[in-house]
């Protein structure tokens, strides 16, 4: 129904322009307005879509990684780490583990702690880094052995990481959803109150057509086509804009940053092209509802 009545509104019909001014406060509003929306809508859109990308690729790649924490006497620490190693080298579902240099160790602590920390001066724990294999390993199992070879080892097999990462990008999704919802509610509250404003300024000239036998259903005909098209044409250039604004984002890097991997990716940057043709069809039934109430008013 609505389909086809949007291809009636493509189809121009000079009389009817004419009824609706082509300029005024309520021409430029409504262009703007579905613009400026879109264009949030647009980012709104590129955070969803980021967000469960980025939550997607560290979840990933902690499910794929362990860690084993070994805190003991300095005299224990080797002797322990090679205990851990080759229990490692034993444990089905575990592809490799190694372990880390003081430099990668010191490379881990440098955001927090500067660039010179004395390891040798502090207890810091030696780290083994463990790569799984598929379908994984027994991490429960694990820890009974380590508990037996290497008391002084801890296993962290990221699970208290990975939850939180599945929760926050649900959230991030549930919040640009929502975002989306009130930016497209906003604009079609905008283009009701420029269709009701028109019409009212246009009272008088409603008027004169009804004496001449036209119909509502003409009238409102009119508004309806003349606001949806502004809607498409201002939402087109807001889709536009966001995908520009999109586009000159730095990339996504290796470290996974989240704002280095706000944007499309693929098939994604069809998506924002849907926008325009949601715009017009939230014009056309905003400014239809708003026409026909109006025109009972002014009855």
């Amino acid at each position: 129904m609505i389909r086809a009545a949007l291809a009636r509104i493509a189809r121009r019909d000079r009389a009817a322009d004419r009824v609706v001014p082509t300029s005024g406060p309520t021409a430029w509003l409504t262009s703007f307005t579905a613009g400026a929306m879109t264009f949030l809508a647009v980012f709104a859109l590129a955070l969803s879509l980021a967000s469960g990308r980025l939550a997607d690729r560290w979840s990933e790649a902690l499910a794929r990684t362990a860690t084993i924490r070994i805190s003991a006497p300095t005299d224990q620490i080797a002797p322990q780490t090679q205990a851990v190693l080759d229990l490692l080298a034993t444990t089905p579902g575990i592809a490799s583990a190694r372990a880390m240099t003081d430099d990668e160790q010191r490379a881990l602590l440098e955001p927090w702690f500067g660039p010179d920390l004395p390891l040798d001066a502090l207890p810091i724990p030696r780290l083994i880094e463990i790569t799984e294999a598929d379908p994984g390993f027994d991490a429960e199992g694990l820890r009974q052995r380590l508990s037996a070879e290497a008391p002084g080892a801890v296993l962290d097999d990221h699970t208290r990481w990975r939850q939180p990462l599945v929760v926050a990008a649900g959230r991030l999704r549930l919040l640009a959803g929502v975002s989306i919802v009130l930016i497209l509610g906003t604009m079609a509250a905008m283009i009701t109150l420029a269709a009701n404003a028109s019409l009212a300024a246009n009272a008088q000239v409603i008027r004169v057509l009804r004496l001449v036998g036209a119909r509502d259903s003409y009238i409102a005909r009119a508004f309806v086509r003349r606001f949806t098209l502004r809607a498409l044409a201002g939402a087109a250039v807001g889709a536009l804009a966001g995908m520009i604004g999109i586009a000159f984002l730095p990339a996504a890097d290796a470290a996974g940053g989240f704002l280095t991997g706000l944007g499309f990716q693929g098939a994604g940057w069809l998506l924002p092209l849907a926008l325009p043709l949601l715009a017009a069809t939230i014009a056309f039934v905003a400014t239809r509802i708003a026409a026909f109430r109006k025109l009972k008013e002014l009855t």
